[in-house]
């Protein structure tokens, strides 16, 4: 997690019938045959709205929201939801074990986003986990989302070493199968460092932050055959990443907190 921003409700909606038609015809020739899942249109135009929704500048192909929206007709819609820690203040929608906690029992804390970690050390604790984050995938398929971007895939890096790779592998392949099951596909957030095992991770396409600023793009291009769909935050990060992928992948530049259009600080610039 590089960006983010303070978000999060649980409201329900529907995509609209024209909605679902315009997205059928957006994805036909965009995702390969053998595709079990609707996958997003090839460096198709993107918006990041994690932030709150706003109506999508014209062009646009491919929406990230969160889940408390509802999707924006017509395009493709990705939805948000924190996976791996949780939200500000609300360590006590999870049961007390289910939160990481140091050899001395403090609760391990995200310090950028002030999230405790959500503990993934053991199959138990990793399918317990999983059993709440499914109902919040029940909720983006309700909605008429295609796709899931769980963040935090790299919480293992803030876990004082208490989390491995491997234990963040094994719980984002519960989350991959059961998005499968609900015609969802699945983003891999940000971890350059996993892409190369997305096949057997269960991962579709990748959702990342800052890969220009951080010459990243190519790590998750290779593996994930150019379907990387990218939010830079800094003009330095368009001016590296622009010349070699705008034609190659989704780029889009926003404001860090990703606010939406008409509000105070709102940044958008395309390549």
């Amino acid at each position: 997690m590089r960006r983010l921003s303070p978000l999060h409700g649980r409201r329900l909606a529907a995509v609209t019938a024209a909605g679902a038609l315009a997205f059928a015809a957006l994805t036909a020739t965009a995702a390969p045959a053998s595709a079990a899942v609707p996958l997003p249109p090839l460096a198709g135009k993107f918006d990041y709205q994690i932030g709150g929704a706003y109506t999508p500048p014209s062009g646009v192909q491919i929406v990230s929201r969160d889940m408390s929206a509802s999707p924006a007709a017509g395009l493709y819609n990705i939805c948000y939801l924190n996976a791996f820690q949780a939200q500000e203040g609300q360590d006590g929608d999870w049961q007390s074990d289910l939160l990481l906690r140091d050899s001395s029992g403090k609760k391990v804390v995200d310090p950028d986003w002030h999230e405790t970690l959500l503990d993934l050390r053991t199959a138990d604790k990793r399918s317990r986990v999983a059993a709440k984050v499914k109902t919040w995938i029940d909720t983006c398929a309700a909605k008429g989302y295609q796709a899931v971007e769980p963040d935090n895939y790299d919480s293992f890096s803030r876990s004082k070493n208490l989390i491995t790779t491997t234990h963040a592998q094994e719980y984002i392949k519960l989350l991959s199968a059961y998005s499968h099951s609900k015609n969802l596909a699945i983003a891999q957030k940000n971890t350059p460092e996993l892409a190369g095992n997305r096949t057997a991770n269960g991962l579709d396409f990748a959702v990342t932050e800052e890969c220009g600023e951080y010459e990243e793009c190519g790590d998750y291009a290779g593996p994930f055959g150019n379907r990387v769909v990218n939010v830079e935050y800094t003009a330095s990060g368009m001016s590296k990443g622009c010349p070699e992928w705008k034609t190659k992948i989704s780029m889009v530049r926003r404001d860090v907190m990703v606010v939406p259009a008409g509000s105070s600080g709102y940044l958008r610039k395309t390549c």
